[in-house]
């Protein structure tokens, strides 16, 4: 196992989701010309642009999509949440897809699927709209999954710059949902229903793209699994999980109820949406930045828990301070908000010893966290809903970036996970 000492900090993969068996498909990144590797990054990009849109376009529209499919507060706060629970269901399938008929073709699938899924918001059908967002939701949740391990497999020279590439992809993607929305309903004459079916178009462009690389794809004999055991059970590796799914909690009120909460508070929806995609775009930013940051000090626990702070008093700045403020407090919500997302990926590297039981932390946080930060839309919603207003949810915002820093702090301490990783045949 590798030990503390023996970890370059700078060298460090941040992984978002539970590994793969990646081994089980040929790749040959060495022998690959300069061209086919330039696409086959790009097309990683460009389905990381695609696994966000569905949550921030439908944040922009949020009032209209109410009075144009007649939704009720408790409706509209179930569409924002609907996505957010598929990511915490579904994620744990991506690894079995991805061992029965291969990683490349799942993605392939994914994409698809994320197209029809955004097209169907495109009706004026209600059951329609959440079904579409559910099968968007859950192809997210296993595209989640999939790109880290592809990254690291075909990219192992060039794993951060791709990384980091495809981070600031998907922050491109929540922006662009959140400030182009608004005025691709105006360009289409008003229509809602275009507005949210226009972003299966990019999602249908890259599964053309990704269609050369399934064909190109060879598959070869399995090689050894590894089983870690004591996971959940392990204290440590809960204060993680909840560090984690605390401050994505936090994320996805952002994403789905910032808009709206400016629009309450007098801004028009253009304005409002271009905000929330300057906060987004400050968080691509920060996830380049803090992970360096983190890795500095003896441990993690002062800077988890500054960043919770910055990102709660930044969003009661935006939701309260004058308006000639909100776009200072925009940024520095993005900077709270990315560096959040970020140390919250490292920390899953630094508490373990070895990749394999790095991957089923993350498998952990990912499916537990998703399912906790799902609830945190869904009570913005609620609270908007029984008091008129959304100045209530201040309460809920400290209270998630209370629970946040107190599990950061723990999980921010300089020590591992108690697992064992146990290898076996293939």
């Amino acid at each position: 196992m590798t030990q503390a000492s023996e970890i370059d900090p700078g060298s460090i993969e941040l992984i978002d989701a539970e590994d793969i068996d990646v081994s089980a498909e040929q790749s040959q990144p060495a022998t690959q010309s300069g061209l086919v590797r330039f696409l086959l990054g790009a097309s990683l990009v460009l389905i990381a642009f695609n696994l966000r849109p569905v949550f921030s376009s439908a944040s922009a529209l949020l009032l209209e999509i109410r009075e144009n499919f007649g939704l009720s507060p408790t409706g509209a706060s179930l569409l924002t949440t609907l996505p957010v629970v598929c990511l915490g269901l579904f994620s744990p399938l991506a690894p079995r897809l991805a061992r029965r008929i291969g990683t490349e073709r799942t993605l392939l699938a994914v994409v698809v699927l994320l197209a029809i899924g955004t097209a169907a918001r495109g009706t004026s059908s209600v059951p329609l709209l959440f079904l579409g967002t559910a099968l968007a939701g859950a192809c997210i949740a296993v595209g989640n999954v999939l790109l880290p391990g592809l990254v690291k497999r075909d990219f192992p020279d060039k794993a951060a710059l791709v990384t980091g590439w495809y981070t600031m992809a998907l922050c491109a993607g929540a922006a662009a949902g959140a400030g182009m929305t608004i005025p691709f309903e105006a360009a289409l004459g008003g229509s809602i229903e275009g507005a949210l079916a226009i972003w299966a178009v990019p999602a249908l462009v890259v599964a053309v793209l990704w269609f050369p690389q399934v064909m190109a794809t060879r598959k070869r004999p399995k090689g050894p699994t590894y089983v870690v055991k004591g996971m959940w059970g392990d204290r440590l590796a809960w204060h993680v999980t909840l560090f984690m799914g605390l401050q994505s909690a936090l994320a996805y009120c952002v994403f789905g109820w910032l808009v709206p909460i400016l629009r309450a508070r007098g801004l028009d929806g253009v304005t409002a949406g271009a905000i929330v995609s300057v906060s987004v775009m400050v968080q691509a930013a920060a996830c380049l930045i803090a992970p360096h940051l983190a890795v500095r000090g003896k441990d993690q626990r002062l800077i988890n828990v500054a960043l919770c702070a910055i990102a709660v008093i930044a969003l009661l700045g935006l939701q309260f301070a004058p308006l000639s403020t909100v776009w200072i407090w925009a940024v520095l919500q993005g900077i709270g908000q990315g560096g959040l997302i970020a140390v919250a990926l490292t920390v899953i590297v630094l508490r373990t010893q070895d990749s394999h039981s790095a991957a089923q932390l993350s498998g952990m946080a990912q499916c537990v966290g998703y399912t906790l930060a799902a609830i945190g839309p869904l009570i913005v919603g609620l609270i908007r809903s029984w008091t008129g207003s959304f100045a209530w949810s201040a309460v809920l915002f400290v209270a998630l970036g209370l629970g946040a820093a107190i599990n950061g702090w723990f999980a921010g301490k300089a020590s591992h996970v108690n697992v064992e990783t146990v290898k076996q045949s293939g």
